[in-house]
């Protein structure tokens, strides 16, 4: 290190010169930095420390007490009778910025308000991921040090800018993380066949499988090759909520259980399904680790062949029964496309089932993006054009989460209607139609 200490407010950011750098060279973060410093007696120095607390020097890795050497690095006392209290030097620069309470304080215990001067060496290891970064990547770009925390996997979303500082983006990551040991990026945008996307890993280890804990629930997985959102674990939680023991939970894109493995610990039965055969793996193996896969029946198949085939077979039986019936349909870019698949489900309406009060029908919780201005109504008329019946009035819209810029991801939950079930009621229908004399009440199913 050369020149001269930096100011005060280089204690906030790195050396100019490590502006540009590629390859984390840590070393090159270091310097010299003076702080101001109040001499304060041993014998009282913890009762005026707790007094300047709103005024001393806070920083993870830094101690904020130590101790008092003179100009030429020797103790002005052997028997360490003094200590040096670091302050920040944002709220203190000389000794009329204390303020009343910090001055009082003094006064009491017969410290002297005078400020001394510290030289305090500043490291890598006391620097944040966010200055670090802020210092390395050109002037005025966005610079980002977030992520979503998948077990000990960190994902990140870089930006074309980002790209040249990945692999120095990734290692910081790592170092300022605990438990933090792999940093993947994001290299394309996400199959909608099998819901993972090309990954390239910053840093770290090449570990993919993964270990999650999420709502008190064990899932394993490996992160490059199935969808795992840590940030649907609210929705999660909320839809598991609505369910009672007993109940049937229908999961059409199950993923590897994120609803499918609570809602068996709930006590429902539930039959979970998906396309992707790892997913399809890792969904068995959530079961047995977590004690449920005997309340799970697991399906590797497209959703509209899973939806007319082993869910066709079971419902009759199903809407017999007083158990509620739950269908989650978790695929925002296609889930509402795929309500098609309910028409004519059930072939003819029997006659014994003219009464529609009678009906155990049952209740959807269907995922959707949308970018329009009026994101419940386009919801709403997206799920309509797919069952080709009107849903008006019938169902709640909830906000799951905002995915990008203009771009929300939309939970529309109804009872799904007879009108759709039965093959009688789905020809040459109006979507201004009424699906049934009665309207579906929908009131149980928002939390």
């Amino acid at each position: 290190m050369t020149g001269h200490p930096q100011t005060d407010l280089g204690l906030y950011k790195p050396p100019q010169t490590v502006r540009g750098m590629t390859e984390l060279d840590r070393a090159a973060f270091s310097q010299t930095v003076s702080v101001p410093a109040i001499r304060i007696p041993t014998q009282v120095l913890n009762k005026v420390v707790k007094g300047l607390k709103k005024v001393a020097l806070q920083r993870p890795g830094l101690k904020r007490v130590v101790e008092d050497h003179s100009e030429d690095g020797n103790t002005y006392s052997s028997k360490g009778e003094h200590r040096l209290l670091l302050l920040d030097p944002n709220n203190i620069t000389y000794a009329d910025s204390f303020g009343s309470e910090e001055a009082e304080a003094l006064k009491a215990y017969g410290v002297p308000q005078e400020i001394h001067k510290y030289q305090l060496k500043l490291t890598y290891e006391n620097l944040k991921s966010e200055e670090i970064l802020r210092a390395v990547l050109p002037e005025g770009q966005d610079v980002t040090s977030g992520f979503s925390r998948v077990g000990h996997i960190a994902h990140m979303n870089l930006r074309d800018h980002q790209l040249p500082y990945r692999k120095l983006i990734g290692q910081v990551i790592i170092d300022k993380n605990p438990g933090i040991t792999c940093v993947v990026n994001k290299t394309n945008t996400i199959d909608s066949t099998y819901r993972n996307f090309q990954m390239e890993v910053l840093a770290g280890e090449s570990n993919m499988v993964a270990k999650v804990r999420e709502n008190g629930v064990l899932y394993e997985f490996d992160f490059s090759l199935v969808y795992w959102n840590p940030r649907l674990s609210t929705e999660h939680e909320r839809i598991v909520s609505l369910l009672q023991r007993g109940d049937t939970v229908v999961d059409v894109f199950a993923g590897v259980g994120p609803f499918a493995i609570p809602a068996a610990r709930r006590g429902c039965e539930v039959l979970a399904n998906d396309l992707n055969p790892e997913s399809f793996r890792w969904l068995q193996h959530n079961a047995k680790l977590n004690k449920v896969d005997r309340k799970i029946t697991s399906f590797n198949m497209d959703g509209r062949d899973f939806i007319r085939g082993p869910v066709q077979e079971r419902l009759p039986a199903l809407m017999k029964g007083s158990q509620k019936i739950h269908v989650v349909m978790n695929l925002p870019a296609l889930a509402l496309e795929f309500l098609d698949a309910f028409r004519g489900l059930l072939g003819p309406e029997p006659d014994q089932s003219l009464s529609c009060l009678d009906d155990n029908l049952p209740q959807v919780h269907c995922y959707g993006f949308s970018k329009e201005d009026d994101t419940q109504r386009d919801v709403v008329e997206r799920a309509e054009a797919s069952l080709k019946i009107s849903l008006q009035g019938q169902c709640p819209v909830h906000l799951v989460r905002n995915v990008a810029p203009n771009k929300e991801m939309m939970c529309v939950s109804f009872t799904l209607p007879r009108g759709v079930l039965y093959s009688t009621h789905t020809q040459n229908r109006d979507i201004s139609e009424e699906p049934c004399p009665k309207k579906q009440k929908c009131e149980d199913l928002t939390d």
